[in-house]
């Protein structure tokens, strides 16, 4: 089969996982979006923390016990942990209730219409080391109060696993080849043959898109992948106000507040999207650091101070003129 061009490409988006998920493909695209769903509709049944029944939420509840877990909830509490190792705790999925303090209890549409007051208090997460997590038994015992979040690698992971999913979908068992793109919100991975110009991605402000998903006006560079994902952490896009403060979803563990960041918009390349998406975040959290940690790891990034001004790091391309 020759390799793809981009006249090649088909795309579609629809809303999930309370963000729009965009799907490019060089195959089947009808096969290609039932797989997707499938996965993005076991991803929100599973660990969800907007759902009651959601298979996250009644461990949340039964914090305290050893609870058995699914496969795929096994694996998205393997990566949190892994991230939080990774990221020297900046990554914590015991953020849970700091995220309730600060109104986070439900969609952002809804969460940010309540003008409800609230009272800010410093208070560090338990941390992921009193998790006791066991991957092969596919068990978990959060101590009593602890809320698990996987906000900082569950998207990510949904991301990978849909890109995966596509690409075997189109393939049928054939060997047929094709590619895949798949992007929620600012988690974007790639999976199968690539086209021959490379995936060309949008990098704005707030996400990590497709160029077809360009919002007229607003500014943005376009790259190019070959291999491997690219996530975007930003504090201006689920920021919203309670009474006088303004606040938004990224939590600093070490304090149980929104991180305090010279940054508003981290953008990252790395091997998966769950790894992108978690040097991302915590880069954004470290603050002044954060360039020279990547730059150490040797990740392509992509900094925005809250000025505006754009700082690049382990040849991230600079701005086509």
């Amino acid at each position: 089969m020759a390799p793809a061009t981009y006249a090649d490409i088909q795309s579609t988006t629809w809303p999930a996982l309370g963000t729009n998920a965009d799907l490019l493909v060089t195959g089947d695209l009808d096969r290609a979006r039932a797989a997707v769903e499938a996965v993005l509709g076991e991803v929100d049944a599973t660990y969800s923390r907007f759902r009651a029944d959601s298979e996250l939420m009644e461990l949340n509840r039964r914090s305290g016990e050893t609870v058995a877990l699914s496969p795929l909830l096994a694996r998205a509490i393997g990566a949190a942990i892994r991230a939080a190792q990774l990221t020297d705790g900046l990554c914590d999925p015991t953020i849970g209730q700091a995220l309730l303090r600060i109104g986070y209890d439900d969609d952002f549409s809804v969460a940010a219409a309540s003008g409800a007051p609230i009272e800010l208090r410093v208070e560090r997460a338990p941390g992921w080391r009193t998790l006791r997590f066991d991957a092969n038994a596919q068990t978990i015992r959060a101590p009593e109060g602890v809320s698990i979040d996987l906000g900082s690698t569950g998207k990510a992971l949904a991301a990978d696993l849909a890109a995966e999913a596509a690409v075997a979908a189109m393939d049928g068992g054939r060997g047929a080849g094709g590619g895949a793109l798949v992007s929620l919100g600012g988690d974007l991975a790639i999976a199968g043959a690539v086209p021959v110009d490379g995936w060309h991605v949008r990098i704005a402000e707030d996400s990590t898109l497709p160029p077809d998903a360009m919002v007229p006006g607003q500014p943005a560079e376009v790259v190019t992948i070959r291999a491997g994902a690219l996530a975007t952490s930003s504090t201006t896009v689920r920021q919203w106000r309670r009474g006088s403060v303004t606040v938004h979803h990224l939590i600093d563990p070490r304090t149980g507040l929104p991180a305090r960041s010279p940054w508003r918009t981290v953008s990252v390349a790395a091997a998966t999207c769950v790894d992108a998406n978690a040097a991302a975040t915590a880069a954004l959290i470290r603050g002044d650091d954060g360039p020279a940690w990547l730059e150490r790891l040797g990740l392509a990034s992509r900094f925005v101070r809250a000025s505006g001004s754009v700082v690049r790091v382990a040849h991230w391309p600079a701005a086509a003129a």
